[in-house]
């Protein structure tokens, strides 16, 4: 109760873990048996602790109330509600995926030698080290948690109204790097002082209130898909400067030119939304099929990275060294995969 006490005077909504373990107690037997969205769920009006991170409260009745009567619960902070972005790094021991899935989006070469490559740790450092700062898991301005498991939980506070959103490291689809989850809306983090059976998250370094958000990170968290997607405006015909490239290339067929009009507007479109149009992944996807293209014969590689550089600087005009290294990741693995007369990704 004094954990779940000390984080709601934080900000930090709380919401009760199953005695010993990570995971949030169990819903009663009637939200069990039912399917129901937990806003609709008349056990939280009640002040009972159905469906996890969504009970989670601020309220210190409340929180008397349940770890009162259950001083062995565990606590859980809801990030979203509470504002924050937590890094989960993890140090299991486990064989490293393959090389695109170690910093998603950021080509590592055949030649450079991963020996040694074990843990969140290492690929959060490389991460870190490639944009010139400091790891988190060093980060000595914010809270940092060590967790059981030998892994490190690093707390910083949004600082803006962007909803930024979970991932897990493994995921084939949004990530930040190998062994490195990512905890936000969507998500909840143990509190430091709570223990499980395999022991006590433990807070370290004297630092006990996140720091915002680093920028860089922040921009790592946008370049991997952590923001929501908004509508995106239909896509509009392909830039200028774009369609001087498709001229110089000898691409003037009205084939040739649908073709790059989809792959090429969907950047362009991104220009429209200042944020959270999920550039990255529509820059990588648009990538990908041009470097299929270029594998086919049916464009050259300098044309290529030619419109596709383009039409990013024209969406997101100022982040040249962010764009080149999406480019060149989506056209390395579509030239793997030629792209025939009549397909399309």
């Amino acid at each position: 109760m004094a954990t779940a006490s000390w984080c709601a005077r934080r900000g930090w909504p709380v919401h009760p873990l199953a005695p010993g373990r990570k995971t949030p107690t169990a819903n009663c037997a009637e939200c069990r048996e039912s399917r129901h969205a937990p806003a609709q769920c008349p056990c939280l009006a009640a002040g009972r602790w159905c469906h996890g991170f969504h009970a989670a409260t601020l309220d210190q009745r409340r929180i008397s109330q349940w770890w009162g009567v259950r001083p062995e619960l565990g606590v859980g902070v809801a990030c979203g509600p509470a504002g924050l972005v937590v890094i989960d790094i993890d140090a299991h021991l486990v064989h490293p995926p393959s090389r695109d899935r170690i910093l998603p989006g950021i080509p590592i070469a055949d030649h450079v030698d991963l020996t040694g490559l074990a843990s969140g740790f290492h690929t959060l450092a490389i991460l870190a080290a490639l944009r010139d700062q400091p790891s988190p898991a060093d980060d000595e301005a914010t809270l940092r948690v060590q967790t059981p498991s030998g892994g490190l939980h690093v707390w910083y506070r949004a600082s803006d109204n962007r909803r930024w959103q979970c991932s897990s490291g493994s995921s084939t689809g949004r990530a930040l790097a190998w062994q490195v989850d990512v905890r936000a809306h969507g998500g909840y983090i143990i509190a430091p002082g709570t223990t499980t059976e395999k022991g006590t998250y433990t807070a370290i370094g004297d630092a006990r209130d996140p720091a915002p958000l680093p920028a860089w990170l922040a921009q790592e968290l946008e370049r991997t898909g952590h923001l929501p997607a908004p509508h995106i405006p239909a896509p509009r015909s392909v830039p200028p400067r774009a369609q001087q490239a498709v001229q110089a290339a000898g691409g003037d067929s009205p084939r040739t030119q649908r073709l790059l009009s989809a792959v090429l507007a969907p950047i362009e479109a991104c220009g429209q939304v200042p944020e959270g149009a999920g550039f990255s992944d529509t820059l990588n996807r648009a990538s990908y099929t041009m470097g299929g293209l270029v594998a086919a014969g049916r464009l050259s590689q300098d044309e290529a990275e030619r419109m596709l550089t383009d039409a990013a600087i024209g969406a997101r005009p100022g982040q040249e060294r962010r764009i080149k290294q999406i480019i060149c990741s989506g056209l390395t693995a579509g030239l793997k995969h030629p792209l025939p007369q009549g397909g399309s990704r």
